[in-house]
């Protein structure tokens, strides 16, 4: 069974959290689930991912933040602690950006990380 987690684990800045509601109305669904999650990949060896869930899953924390249910589940959590999810706007693109304070090293095209 999901856990709705009282500490924060993530945090979503308000921008971010405009950005995800905008796009839930693009899937014509307003109470979705943001998934945040790391997976193993990349030249550095752990990878963000990011998706829409109807639902959580049983080993989910689930957190809100600025009008956003957010899940996180078991194994990313202790990559996640820490992290802030933003979007930025800028003349050389836009999306999400996560900041990590555990990261040790990250590959250069910025996709891929460490923390080891």
């Amino acid at each position: 069974m999901a856990s709705v987690q009282q500490n924060k684990i993530i945090d979503v800045t308000p921008k971010a959290a405009e950005k995800v509601t905008e796009f839930m109305k693009q899937e014509g669904k307003d109470n979705l689930y943001l998934r945040v999650y790391v997976t193993g990949g990349g030249c550095s060896g752990l990878s963000y991912g990011m998706g829409f869930e109807e639902n959580p899953d049983e080993d989910d924390v689930v957190l809100e933040q600025n009008n956003v249910k957010v899940l996180i589940d078991n194994y990313s959590q202790k990559y996640l602690k820490g992290a802030v999810v933003d979007y930025i706007e800028s003349l050389m693109g836009s999306g999400f950006k996560i900041t990590n304070p555990n990261v040790t090293k990250s590959c250069s095209c910025g996709h891929s990380f460490s923390t080891e």
